[in-house]
């Protein structure tokens, strides 16, 4: 592969239709959007290079940004089609690269679960009464107030 740069306006103009529109936000409020082509080079970017989100080069939006936007686009599939429109046959070598560098959670992988390795459900929390009220005697400590005086 060649080394990596960013796409030219030919190139851009071939994948732009295929890149979801973003809706700017009905309120004036927050950020404005990330220029997409600039999200999409920082991910091509992150790619090609095989390194960290984080070290992305700060031309580039930021790295959660251009994270953020590259799942938006690898789980709906536009990466896929936007990567076969860019390189070609080289496309499945950076999609599965990219691929075996994604971390997966326990908690996606499929794993059928038997009722006998539920955990017990957890018991009703105990409701704290307070003890019987002992009828008040006449304190041995008398309190006299420095302000009063003796009549």
């Amino acid at each position: 592969m060649n080394p990596y740069r960013d796409i030219n306006d030919e190139e851009w103009q071939r994948i732009a239709p295929l890149l979801p529109e973003l809706r700017p936000r009905s309120e004036l409020r927050g950020r404005p959007l990330a220029n997409t082509r600039s999200v999409l080079n920082g991910v091509l970017w992150v790619m090609y290079s095989g390194a960290t989100w984080s070290a992305m080069p700060r031309k580039y939006p930021s790295y959660q940004t251009c994270h953020r936007r590259f799942k938006a686009w690898y789980e709906s599939g536009v990466l896929k089609r936007v990567m076969e429109q860019l390189f070609g046959a080289a496309s499945e070598e950076l999609c599965a690269m990219m691929e075996a560098r994604m971390r997966t959670h326990p908690a996606a992988e499929s794993k059928p679960v038997v009722a006998a390795e539920k955990a017990p459900a957890p018991a009703a929390p105990a409701v704290y009464s307070p003890p019987p009220a002992k009828p008040l005697s006449s304190s041995p400590f008398v309190f006299t107030s420095p302000f009063k005086h003796a009549a």
